[in-house]
């Protein structure tokens, strides 16, 4: 079998959950549009700031408009957030004060977080006197609700925070999905726990018809260069939540004294608004390349996650390979087939935050920006590529020609 037949063949066996994904695409694109009707955004809502940004609409109007779009009551979109991990970091320093404790449910946080939450003499929430506990998964990769349970009695009064991470990180689980999030705020509630619901959403939005706060969770927090940018925001990160929180997160972004009344762009905030409205129709885009490339990588005998019979709840994928050298041509097929730096030779390095070396194909318009077509991996074994992004489904298909011809 030719590429072109094994990608015609994959693609006429994907039609039902092609079908799904455009079903969801196309009630989070009346969500966000009926959000941007809600707050009549005009042109004068794109304008550039400059200095504090005192009464800068646009500033603020993007900020409600998110929180609409994302079921919440209040939110904060900033470009000054640099990255999920920073945009995580100001939420929990925001809510968080010495002598509190968090449950984190769903396993270790992200590799990037640790440094964040158990670093010594950086500044982290271990030198701010804040306890940071974590209860593991199942062996099927879900939420260990009695041991939740029991570390919740054990905590008691000091516990302010559950902690929930929606994507998988480096792992092998699949990304939880917005009803068993629900499902976990629920039974927390359900144990009397009144304190903080954080989630950690970053790939997650607009996967869904729903999201965390729909369901229950008090704050919600993603990157801007990850799916809610729509490939076009440039830089930045949001926080959403219950008003209350977000109110005291600002006081972090900012100064105690200062809050939200401040921040100012030079640019202007049009492509902020542009990448929102255009992410329910990418995320599809990217949903359906995942689709695809799993679908062929298994006809191949890659095992990937999450299984293709089921709906994904982020745009990652998971593509296990047998050697280093299999992980690294694949990989370094996705850089090949980028419209940025396709040219340049790939090798793992030491980045930072990491305990192992990582390569990373990433030729984007934007930076790091992983809702564009991309794909990292730790050089370690199990040797597992994570795949996500893709702007067009047609530049899906292009780098997966790519790497089905170099694999084959």
């Amino acid at each position: 079998m030719t590429v072109e037949q094994l990608i015609q063949k994959s693609e006429e066996e994907l039609r039902s959950q092609f079908a799904i994904a455009d079903e969801i695409s196309e009630f989070n694109q009346e969500k966000v549009l009926k959000a941007f009707n809600k707050h009549s955004i005009a042109l004068r809502h794109f304008n550039p700031s400059t200095g504090y940004g005192y009464g800068d609409e646009g500033r603020f109007v993007l900020g409600d408009v998110f929180a609409d779009s994302l079921g919440a009551e209040a939110g904060i979109v900033s470009p000054a957030i640099l990255s999920g991990t920073h945009a995580l970091t100001v939420a929990l320093f925001g809510v968080l004060r010495t002598g509190d404790s968090v449950l984190c449910v769903s396993g270790m946080p992200y590799d990037t977080l640790h440094g964040v939450i158990y670093g010594e003499g950086n500044g982290s929430l271990k030198d701010f006197g804040i306890s940071f506990q974590c209860t593991d998964l199942t062996d099927e990769g879900k939420f260990d609700k009695n041991a939740v349970k029991n570390a919740v009695a054990a905590m008691g009064d000091s516990l302010k925070m559950v902690y929930l991470q929606r994507s998988r990180g480096y792992e092998l689980r699949d990304a939880f999905t917005v009803a068993e999030i629900g499902d976990m705020c629920d039974f927390v509630r359900g144990l009397g726990f009144t304190g903080c619901i954080f989630v950690d959403n970053c790939y997650g939005e607009f996967v869904e018809k729903q999201e965390p706060c729909d369901v229950g969770a008090d704050v919600a927090v993603g990157s801007l260069i990850k799916n809610p940018g729509g490939g076009i925001a440039p830089t930045g990160g949001y926080i959403v939540g219950k008003e209350k929180y977000i109110d005291l997160i600002g006081r972090r972004l900012t100064a105690p004294s200062i809050g939200n009344e401040v921040g100012s762009y030079a640019y202007g905030w049009r492509l902020f608004y542009q990448g929102l409205f255009m992410a329910p129709h990418t995320v599809n885009q990217a949903m359906k390349g995942g689709f695809l490339i799993g679908k062929c990588m298994e006809a191949l005998g890659y095992e990937n996650f999450p299984k293709l019979d089921k709906t994904p709840s982020d745009i990652t994928r998971a593509i296990r390979f047998n050697t280093a050298k299999e992980l690294c041509d694949f990989i370094q097929s996705v850089q090949e087939a980028s419209p940025v730096d396709s040219f340049v030779t790939l090798e793992p390095w030491d980045m930072p935050g990491y305990d192992s070396k990582v390569i990373m194909a990433a030729g984007c318009f934007v930076e790091g920006a992983s809702i564009e077509l991309s794909a990292d991996a730790p050089v370690k074994e199990p040797y597992t590529a994570y795949f996500q992004g893709g702007l067009t489904y047609e530049h899906c298909k292009y780098a997966l020609k790519k790497i089905l011809s170099r694999l084959m």
